[in-house]
């Protein structure tokens, strides 16, 4: 059984992340999602809308999804690797190449790293903007 591992924030769940958990699920037999906290978050990006309760439930009422695992690290490194027995890490192909080395650095020196197309119609940050316009 291969197991796939994702990550994402997952706010405001919308058919481009299904879109993304559909592509990863192709690559094994077993799709496990790790949904980044918070704090992670506002890091790089802005606060959540969602709690975390409401991404991760909302993440595993998805049928491609398997496994949901809240508050997961921002870099993949080997311990978490181990941890959850992952074979292969997706990632959508919006990262710039900084933070791709940056966040999964250990997978890609591993080979175990592949990308999946972003759906580029649709994001939560556009979401956001058009209930903004409302």
């Amino acid at each position: 059984m291969t197991r796939v591992y994702v990550d994402m924030v997952a706010d405001l769940f919308h058919y481009g992340h299904a879109n993304f958990l559909r592509q990863a699920r192709q690559f094994g037999d077993h799709l496990i999602v790790g949904i980044h906290s918070d704090e992670i978050v506002k890091a790089y990006k802005r606060p959540p809308i969602m709690t975390m309760n409401e991404r991760v439930e909302i993440v595993s009422s998805c049928r491609y999804v398997d496994e949901v695992i809240a508050d997961a690290p921002l870099v993949i490194d080997q311990e978490w690797l181990n941890i959850h027995q992952i074979d292969l890490v997706v990632h959508g192909d919006d990262f710039s190449e900084e933070m791709e080395q940056l966040c999964y650095k250990i997978p890609i020196d591993l080979g175990i790293f592949r990308l999946v197309s972003y759906t580029s119609q649709i994001s939560t940050t556009e979401i956001i903007q058009r209930i903004k316009n409302i």
